[in-house]
């Protein structure tokens, strides 16, 4: 059985492994008090966030209440991991520096702590509330940042004010005026690093969702000027190629598909039992040279007994002039964390540069 993330990160051995840090530059720090609080009665039921959250209120009960004072010692600890050490798990640091370094007076230690801290683990949450606070202050700092040698600070600068952040609140002001966040991601559309570009990206598409004229226009003006962007708009162009958007689709010359033809769309079998796949081919002609983005949908049903559909990409390809090809594909309907499925009627789409060019319909049975 799979690991879950929050036991992998949070557990005792952990714990008692990041006290013991602590103790080493800070003697008073009582070890199995701290480990004990934490992981009190209603441990086992935290999840993720949760228990990282309870890891923070600790370090604040037993670390020294000057805000300061606590920080220099969390920044020996930092300096005890090797150069270029990066872990998910260490997102208490940042943590820490959102719940106990909210207040005007702190303001300078708390941005610096945050971009130092943001190399060990992303303070992509932290700044949220800060942004929330005093937005033109702290967009001001987003843009300093987004300048800055270290890539992992260059990415907070676009990561913490993507407006729909997962597991992150909501910056709703960005959701109705994107035009603070499109000035940061300007100073990054060429970054040099992927990671940096793949929030970039991220952001964009963020943004797609609630303005997707503006993202079709960004990307008609960033687009063929540089590789970097390039992949940058693509990506971030995501869930507009996804739902057919024709502008969008121009841009990357996926075109009026009226010259290609469908043949033979079938399914191996009309009754597909959960956990097994369900298994389409078809051929697919083109009577003069297209470039084809080829798609499929699943129309799923919810537990409320509604459909959802969810869009899957194929193939990215082209068809010289008479040229055909056939795909088979398998499609699983394993349950996962992130998804569980209901019997029914379910049906899968096929997608053309936008445009459904057929449907068949299957049972999914327990």
């Amino acid at each position: 059985m799979t690991e879950l993330m929050k036991d992998k990160y949070y557990n005792h051995d952990t714990l008692y492994d990041l006290a013991s840090r602590i103790k080493n530059v800070y003697p008073p720090f009582p070890i199995e008090n701290f480990v004990s609080d934490i992981m009190d009665e209603n441990w086992e039921t935290l999840e993720l966030k949760a228990r990282m959250r309870q890891i923070t209120v600790n370090l604040g009960k037993y670390l020294p209440n000057n805000y300061g004072e606590a920080l220099g010692i969390l920044d020996q600890v930092v300096a005890g991991f090797p150069a270029g050490h990066n872990d998910n798990a260490l997102i208490y640091f940042p943590d820490f520096v959102e719940v106990y370094g909210r207040a005007e007076k702190d303001w300078d230690l708390t941005i610096a702590a945050l971009e130092r801290y943001t190399k060990i683990s992303t303070a992509e949450f932290a700044v949220r509330p800060l942004i929330i606070k005093n937005e033109a202050r702290m967009m001001g700092q987003m843009a300093v940042w987004a300048r800055h040698e270290n890539e992992h600070v260059r990415r907070l600068a676009s990561e913490g004010c993507r407006p729909a952040l997962p597991w992150g609140q909501a910056l709703t002001s960005f959701k109705k005026d994107p035009a603070p966040v499109i000035a940061i991601l300007e100073q990054l559309k060429t970054d040099p690093s992927l990671y940096v570009r793949k929030s970039v990206a991220n952001n964009l598409n963020d943004i797609s969702k609630t303005h997707p004229d503006l993202v079709a226009e960004i990307a008609k003006d960033w687009y063929g000027k540089d590789k970097h962007t390039d992949w940058i708009v693509k990506h971030g162009c995501r869930t507009l190629l996804k739902k057919g958007n024709r502008e969008v689709l121009g841009i990357f010359g996926y075109y009026d598909a009226s010259s290609v033809d469908i043949q033979d769309f079938t399914l191996e079998s009309n009754t597909i039992p959960i956990g097994e796949n369900l298994t389409f081919s078809f051929t697919i002609s083109a009577k003069e040279s297209t470039k084809l983005r080829l798609e499929y949908g699943v129309d799923y049903i919810k537990a409320n007994g509604k459909r959802s559909r969810k869009i899957f990409q194929l193939s990215d390809t082209v068809l010289k002039a008479d040229q055909s090809k056939t795909y088979t594909k398998n499609h699983a309907f394993a349950d996962l964390s992130s998804r569980k499925h209901y019997p029914g009627v379910l049906s899968v789409t096929l997608i053309v540069n936008g445009t459904e060019r057929g449907t068949l319909e299957f049972d999914l049975t327990k």
